[in-house]
């Protein structure tokens, strides 16, 4: 155990509205960030599938049909159809991580800077630390 200096007392610190309304804020941004998270790593995942289904696919003989799903069904698609659907929504993928990767940073910055403010203004007697 140690004594606590003066400036670490955990006293009455006084919460103006405003201070509430960026505690707030950063409750929001902290749940929008896990939320962005879990998403990107779902994509990445389903990415990393296509892609080796893509490799797979370049060892399939060309003469049978490929059974693709679209949706809850499977349908037979010669392997050229398939190929290209496949590259198509790899494509897309890219393009949902990168913007997944940009709000991801941009909820980070939002979240240190109002951490910054309130850590100002509370010091120890705030924790906004994620766990």
């Amino acid at each position: 155990m140690r004594m606590l200096e003066r400036d670490e007392e955990e006293g009455d610190v006084h919460v103006t509205w405003k201070d509430q309304e960026n505690i707030n804020t950063f409750s929001k941004y902290s749940s929008k960030l896990q939320d962005l998270e879990e998403t990107y790593e779902a994509k990445k995942t389903e990415k990393e599938y296509l892609d080796d289904l893509a490799n797979e696919l370049e060892l399939a003989d060309e003469d049978e049909p490929v059974r693709y799903r679209i949706g809850e069904a499977f349908v037979s698609l010669p392997l050229e159809a398939a190929m290209e659907r496949i590259t198509k929504t790899q494509t897309e993928l890219e393009q949902e991580i990168e913007s997944l990767k940009s709000q991801i940073d941009e909820t980070s910055e939002k979240m240190d800077e109002l951490k910054r403010e309130l850590y100002e203004r509370f010091g120890n007697a705030i924790n906004l630390e994620r766990d």
